[in-house]
């Protein structure tokens, strides 16, 4: 008996062959075409600059308040081509930007707000400072809520969670203590824990 067995070529066969063919000429074609764009190139083709850092608030340099982004120039890999040009990994190519997430100063010092707060935090000028004045004005004629409201601004400034009242971040020292929150949303995963049975 024969393994094999030969089976009649249909007209849905050749059909098939003939698709595939095409399928993979189309994308060969377009992996080795010269007129790929830069702006079209994929994750891991090329890399970006580091934003510049202003020295006086130790944030990014033009970072946008509304998305808290900046965009930053990228340098595709070595040996990829793109606009008819294969680069070497050093140059620059010309309009291939990035927006890259940054942190939003108004000048608005994490040192001198946690310092009004310890000091003069009864009298409301921590919360004057960072733009809110109703709080300051509250604090200013009860003593700083009986010196409670006071202790708990310390608190709140020194880990960050009262900030500027326009929402932009904290002008920090080089060595601040930044602290970035981590938000939870639908893509949060849980780490399962096997001590915890319900």
């Amino acid at each position: 008996m024969e393994i094999w067995q030969r089976r009649k070529t249909t007209p849905g066969d050749c059909v098939i062959l003939i698709l595939l063919l095409i399928l993979c000429l189309t994308v060969n074609g377009s992996l080795s075409s010269d007129d790929v764009s830069c702006d079209d190139l994929q994750e891991g083709q090329y890399k970006c600059d580091d934003p510049e850092i202003d020295p006086v608030t130790q944030a990014a340099v033009g970072c946008v308040k509304k998305d808290r982004t900046v965009s930053v120039p990228c340098r595709p890999a070595p040996g990829v081509k793109c606009d008819g040009i294969e680069y070497n990994g050093t140059t620059v190519a010309k309009g291939l930007r990035r927006t890259v997430p940054c942190r939003y100063t108004n000048g608005y010092s994490y040192t001198t707000s946690l310092l009004l707060s310890i000091f003069l935090g009864m009298f409301g000028l921590d919360r004057m400072y960072l733009g809110y004045p109703a709080l300051g004005l509250l604090k200013f004629c009860t003593m700083g809520l009986l010196f409670v409201g006071q202790f708990l601004d310390v608190i709140l400034i020194a880990t960050q969670v009262v900030g500027p009242a326009d929402g932009s971040d904290y002008v920090l020292d080089y060595y601040g203590p930044i602290l970035k929150k981590n938000p939870l949303n639908n893509e949060t995963y849980y780490m399962p824990q096997e001590d915890y049975h319900l």
